[in-house]
């Protein structure tokens, strides 16, 4: 189960939850959600987060999805 990127819209995997109770394999999330100062949230894979300036705005998130 996942969510996907709104920079690049693959699917990222999440890890924890129901889905992984009764497993002992490590499970890592691939991506996270950033909280930026206007207010908006975007949730972004680890690849498109390295792409972000040292100091994003949700205008840079909308430049990766072009």
């Amino acid at each position: 189960m996942g969510e996907r990127c709104e920079g690049c819209g693959d699917e990222v995997r999440l890890a924890g939850g129901i889905a992984n109770i009764w497993t002992t394999e490590g499970t890592e999330t691939g991506g996270m959600t950033l909280e930026f100062e206007d207010g908006s949230e975007h949730f972004l894979c680890f690849e498109c987060i390295e792409q972000l300036p040292d100091y994003p705005t949700s205008e840079d998130v909308k430049e990766l999805e072009d």
